[in-house]
């Protein structure tokens, strides 16, 4: 069957069937379908043709008190989605428009409007709502820009440099005239930034040399720290943090699948004395509530920077809602290369 054949009376859906002890496995979740929902008035039914994977959900899985609640067992798996509107009864929403929801691992949702964002699909790629121009933009760039607050001459050092955030972090870095190391998983990787993105070096976080190369890198010390890693990668560039730095906190894929605390000797205490001694600040954000509020703003640059070519962006698209399990595995694994994006079903459905 060809994995983008959405029915128009079936509604496949993929469950959490189970949480994860460790990393997550395709026996946690199962392949369902149920009937096509029915939108009540104000509502409007929609067809998710790109579904978003990201780190976060790997947390949703867990049954942990957090920023957000838990994914309930036998329910949906949640996740941001670009959808088309199939049905309206929302003055707002005519039907064809191309909007961004959080429609989750399924065919069809319902929404009254109010999660909804259109998109102009005459001046971007619809994916890229969920990518350059959806929460990973905005992560990168209000993280970035408002938290680490880089000054041209500076050190930006971003981990999962090639990432759907890492990658813009580092090339709004360069934009602000900042000297940028990225880190990531092998030598692709590594020569992807560098010659696409403009980095102005990136190193291999395999290799066992790692805190050598970066302080090798990071000659003047880091000033801005972009984490979303964590673990190994964070104990080389903790020593080289410069007086006044700053870590914008936005995740720790490293640890995400941790049962328990890391082996080895206790870090708490030499992180603390060099937040205090070196008076760095390191803040962690969530960017939907603390800055929702500012997307016009970021979208209004970034459309800008990428229409002038200033900004790169690359998309690792997997066909088919049946195989969002693998892929999402593999995102954990660190086997993507660039924004994560299951095609779902065909741009029209006939």
């Amino acid at each position: 069957m060809d994995t983008l054949n959405q029915s128009q009376n079936t509604n496949r859906q993929i469950l959490l069937a189970s949480r994860p002890s460790g990393p997550p496995t395709a026996e946690n979740f199962k392949l369902v379908s149920s009937s096509k929902p029915e939108p009540a008035e104000g509502e409007v039914l929609l067809r998710t043709v790109y579904l978003s994977l990201d780190p976060y959900m790997r947390g949703r899985m867990n049954d942990a008190k957090s920023y957000a609640d838990p994914v309930a067992i036998n329910e949906v798996m949640v996740g941001g989605s670009v959808c088309r509107v199939e049905l309206s009864r929302n003055a707002n929403f005519a039907v064809g428009d191309w909007v961004v929801a959080g429609g989750g691992w399924q065919d069809f949702s319902v929404s009254n409007g109010a999660d909804l964002v259109k998109i102009d699909s005459t001046l971007v790629k619809p994916s890229y709502g969920l990518g350059v121009l959806g929460m990973p933009g905005l992560t990168a760039y209000m993280g970035l820009l408002d938290i680490g607050q880089p000054e041209a001459g500076e050190t930006v050092v971003v981990a999962a440099a090639t990432g759907a955030v890492g990658s813009l972090v580092g090339q709004i870095a360069k934009i602000k005239g900042c000297k940028v190391v990225g880190i990531a998983g092998g030598a692709e990787k590594c020569d992807y930034a560098v010659k696409k993105l403009g980095f102005d070096a990136c190193l291999d976080h395999y290799s066992e040399d790692l805190p050598t190369q970066l302080a090798n890198a990071c000659a003047d010390g880091i000033d801005v720290y972009f984490e979303n890693v964590g673990g190994r990668v964070f104990d080389a560039v903790m020593p080289l943090l410069n007086p006044s730095a700053r870590v914008p906190l936005c995740g720790l894929i490293s640890q995400y699948n941790a049962t328990a605390l890391p082996e080895g000797p206790d870090r708490m205490s030499a992180l603390m004395g060099t937040l205090l001694v070196k008076r760095v600040k390191m803040q962690g954000f969530i960017v939907f509530d603390d800055y929702g509020h500012r997307y016009p703003e970021f979208f209004t640059a970034m459309q800008q920077w990428l229409s002038q070519g200033q900004i790169h962006y690359k998309e690792h698209l997997v066909d088919g809602l049946e195989n969002s399990v693998e892929a999402f595995i593999g995102l954990l694994e660190g086997k993507n290369f660039g924004k994560l994006v299951v095609r779902v079903g065909p741009d029209n459905l006939a």
